[in-house]
């Protein structure tokens, strides 16, 4: 008998009774990050790591949470559920299920790169690995952050010595703050969006060093926004909430950058490849971590993936799940 089974609420496991970020309201809901299409109102009772909880009483209001923090063993009709570092987002985290000998792991979202802001990717042994496979494709191949942030910089120095804004757009938890914590803040003033300052408050609050951010309605003189670097949800994009800024270049934070197409299809002046999932060498070296002899992929490019790892001799099917995230949706879906 499986650990962990697809129903029409989520992954469930029957022998703990509960489900694993499910897609409709259960009874008790194991929550790997605060993303919305992991996080989903209308649960009696969420489990998530410590930090991952106040991203969800911001984002689900005053719901029932049961926290728990990485390594710490929930024990439930004799199942037992821990949670390991994922690095994708504050509080991210892979769901252990172990119970009669048998160990599953639910991934949620992760990525390999440790990127300083969060609790690095750590693999977990088990027999079962439930992967992510946004970014399931050979061609995504990161490069490393630190090169990519050097790119943000240029690009913004550019920008600030023509008088010029720099809009960068990035999702609202995780990459915002991921962007804040590893661009040269002495470049110029940093102006954030509504949607993303109660996050960074979040993230100040959990520990991780931020540079001084400011709300638009914070800038008197509007010449500083020439010297800026503003940064604001996909949402924001082809907005009237750009035209205070006057002149502006604009970017978008994205591993759909890695292929140009996407660039140009947005209408965005640069794309900068940085993203919160694994990529292609990535998941590879994750799931060998995992030494799972059956491996599960969800969401992204399953086919290319599950192909790849049978042709390996791991025993690899896809999962269909309702995931599909904000943050990564490919082009022409809703998010960016």
């Amino acid at each position: 008998m499986d650990l962990i089974v697809p129903t029409d609420r989520g992954l469930y496991c029957e022998a703990g009774d509960f489900h694993i970020d499910p897609w409709r309201p259960v009874g008790r809901a194991v929550i790997t990050h605060g993303h919305a299409d992991h996080a989903r109102f209308g649960s009696d009772l969420y489990v998530c790591h410590r930090l991952t909880a106040p991203i969800l009483r911001k984002r689900l209001g005053d719901v029932a949470i049961e926290m728990a923090e990485y390594g710490e063993i929930l024990t439930r009709n004799g199942v037992e559920l821990s949670l390991h570092p994922a690095g994708h987002v504050l509080g991210s985290a892979q769901a252990r299920v172990a119970s009669g000998g048998d160990v599953w792991v639910a991934s949620g979202d992760y990525k390999v790169e440790a990127d300083g802001v969060v609790a690095a990717f750590e693999p977990v042994r088990c027999r079962v690995f439930i992967t992510e496979s946004t970014f399931g494709l050979p061609i995504y191949r990161w490069r490393p952050q630190a090169e990519i942030a050097a790119a943000i910089d240029g690009w913004w120095r550019e920008n600030a010595a023509a008088g010029r804004a720099s809009v960068l757009y990035a999702y609202a938890l995780g990459k915002a703050q991921r962007v804040l914590a590893c661009v040269d803040a002495a470049i110029g003033p940093i102006v954030c969006h509504g949607a993303i300052e109660p996050i960074n408050a979040i993230y100040r609050e959990a520990g991780v060093a931020l540079p001084p951010t400011r709300a638009v309605g914070e800038i008197a003189d509007k010449r500083e926004f020439g010297r800026a670097l503003i940064v604001a949800p996909p949402s924001a994009a082809a907005s009237g909430w750009l035209g205070r800024f006057g002149d502006y270049s604009d970017a978008l934070a994205s591993g759909w950058m890695q292929v140009r197409g996407n660039r140009r299809r947005r209408g965005l002046d640069r794309g900068f490849p940085l993203s919160d999932h694994a990529d292609w060498p990535g998941l590879i070296a994750a799931i060998a971590a995992t030494g799972a002899e059956r491996v599960l992929a969800t969401h992204g490019s399953v086919g290319a993936l599950t192909r790849y790892l049978r042709e390996t001799g791991v025993d690899a099917r896809v999962l269909a799940t309702a995931y599909g995230d904000e943050e990564e949706a490919a082009p022409g879906e809703t998010a960016a």
